[in-house]
């Protein structure tokens, strides 16, 4: 069985999302199809570690409170970006191409920033049972949240206009 801990969890979802960038960026990949799989896949990860890492690890007095806060507010910015990408019609023009990376910097910055210091408390703070425990819930909450099509246009104009409002 693949790990449950929820800090590899997360990093299997951050080297899946580069990868996705690398075939948005291949004029001669299915551009429409790379961008659909990833804005489920970055609204559901998201979305699950704010509805059930973030507030766990709030609780460890060795984890950066503001340090949730602050991936809370990249993860708007995110969104921001996919919904400026999504809202691009032609995947060949060159408006498609500077909104991607857009959304490179705004995803890399966060993922980067997310794995040396949450990530990186999480391993030293946090126990493998919880972290384990913890991995289970981010998994089946961003599973509920793939199937909801969490990606679409629709839905990220409503998260982006609920996290301006």
């Amino acid at each position: 069985m693949s790990s449950t801990d929820v800090v590899e969890l997360i990093l299997k979802d951050h080297r899946r999302m580069e990868d996705l960038f690398r075939t948005m960026r291949n004029a001669e990949a299915d551009r429409a199809a790379a961008l659909e799989e990833f804005a489920d896949l970055l609204i559901a990860h998201a979305s699950a570690e704010e509805d059930e890492v973030y507030p766990a690890l709030r609780r460890y007095k060795n984890v950066d409170g503001e340090d949730v806060d602050h991936s809370v507010h990249e993860h708007h910015e995110a969104n921001e970006a996919l919904l400026s990408l999504l809202e691009v019609e032609d995947t060949s023009s060159e408006q498609w191409e500077e909104k991607l990376e857009e959304l490179v910097t705004a995803v890399n910055h966060h993922a980067d920033e997310e794995e040396r210091t949450l990530l990186n408390d999480a391993r030293e703070n946090v126990s493998d049972d919880r972290r384990a425990e913890l991995g289970q819930a981010f998994h089946k909450a961003r599973a509920q949240y793939l199937e909801s099509g969490c990606g679409s246009v629709e839905n990220v104009r409503k998260l982006v206009a609920a996290a301006s409002g």
